[in-house]
């Protein structure tokens, strides 16, 4: 039985990338050593660790005025160093989008000398859609605006980004870096949890404008980005094996033709998704149409015995971890750089054919 792993991070990673580190595990390069056995400090990982900044740089086409962090805590250290580094005695505006955007505001009204404001809410359609922010809440003095460009839970994205003028934009890219076409010269700061389209989880990628590092120093040299650019992600050992994994995958993303070419599989592989729910009489998806996932997609019947069936019934036909974020509950599909096309199609058979017995019943 063939499987097909829908899971929201740890993601699914390309055979390809697998079967390489897989090699690389006893003997790397023919030095005798596993590529988990090299010391940061060596030649050999030196070039590990430069390729995929590099590989990194040529996808995202990031300029050379931004500097290029691998680093650890996932995504959510980075909630509490942001406002840390950059908003001491200052205000810092976020848009609350959904759960992981809840999780940075909070995260940053816990840091001593912040004000937080938020600017925008889609409270009001209860995260189902990315909330308008009105022009006049782009305070030009604040220290940042900060948005979360990808939902996982709730499946809502930023199709454009908001033009903040002269205040710095910070966005967590976690779920959809790589998968959309986003312009890093829009942006002060990006900063990505790799388990979902980068790599396994343990190494955060922070992508950051030269002149928006933080030129004070603060308490703790771990939680300071300019120590991080300053130390090239080296002031402590960095997660070695799992940067030797992103470059690996960044290596089978310029193999697939780079970030457009992606797109383009991801958007494919969405919308045979999304007609689906569309066209079905028992599933739909609760995102507004102008707001929705191309990676994270939510869907429901609208009767939980019956999602909790479809869920039951799905992973004994192999399609693992269709449940839903325990905080919205029905289904979610993450479509990830690495998810095949074959198997978003067969997931939709399977549904079909499901809601076909639903029916006779």
């Amino acid at each position: 039985m063939t499987i097909y792993n829908f899971s929201a991070g740890p993601a699914i990673l390309p055979q390809e990338v697998l079967q390489k580190a897989q090699a690389s595990l006893l003997n790397y390069e023919d030095s005798g050593m596993s590529i988990m056995e090299l010391s940061h400090r060596s030649s050999l990982f030196l070039d590990v660790i430069n390729q995929a900044e590099q590989l990194l740089r040529d996808l995202m086409k990031i300029p050379e005025n931004y500097r290029v962090l691998f680093m650890q805590g996932g995504a959510s250290l980075q909630f509490s160093m942001i406002p840390l580094n950059f908003a001491q005695h200052k205000k810092a505006l976020y848009v609350h989008t959904g759960a992981w955007a809840k999780k940075a505001i909070q995260a940053a009204q816990m840091v001593p000398n912040v004000e937080v404001e938020v600017i925008a809410t889609g409270e009001a359609t209860n995260f189902t859609a990315i909330p308008t922010i009105p022009e006049e809440a782009f305070d030009q003095e604040a220290a940042y605006i900060h948005i979360t460009t990808n939902e996982t839970i709730g499946g809502v994205a930023f199709q454009t980004i908001p033009d903040t003028k002269t205040i710095p934009l910070i966005a967590d890219m976690s779920s959809n870096i790589l998968s959309n076409d986003y312009q890093v010269e829009d942006f002060a700061m990006i900063y990505a949890g790799a388990q979902k389209n980068i790599g396994p989880a343990g190494l955060t990628v922070v992508i950051i404008r030269e002149d928006f590092l933080n030129d004070t120093p603060i308490f703790s040299p771990m939680l300071d980005y300019a120590v991080q650019a300053k130390n090239e992600s080296m002031y402590n050992t960095p997660p070695t094996f799992a940067i030797y994994m992103a470059g690996l995958v960044f290596e089978w993303l310029k193999e697939q033709g780079g970030v457009p070419a992606i797109l383009k599989k991801n958007q494919e592989k969405a919308n045979v998704l999304y007609d689906a729910l569309e066209a079905s009489n028992l599933f739909s998806s609760p995102v507004d149409p102008a707001s929705r996932s191309l990676t994270n997609i939510p869907f429901v019947t609208g009767d939980d015995a019956i999602d909790k069936l479809f869920v039951k019934e799905a992973t004994a036909a192999g399609f693992e971890n269709l449940k839903g974020h325990r905080s919205v509950g029905g289904m979610r599909a993450s479509l990830y750089n690495a998810f095949p096309l074959e198997g978003v199609q067969a997931l939709v058979e399977f549904m079909h054919t499901f809601e076909q017995k639903q029916g006779e019943k």
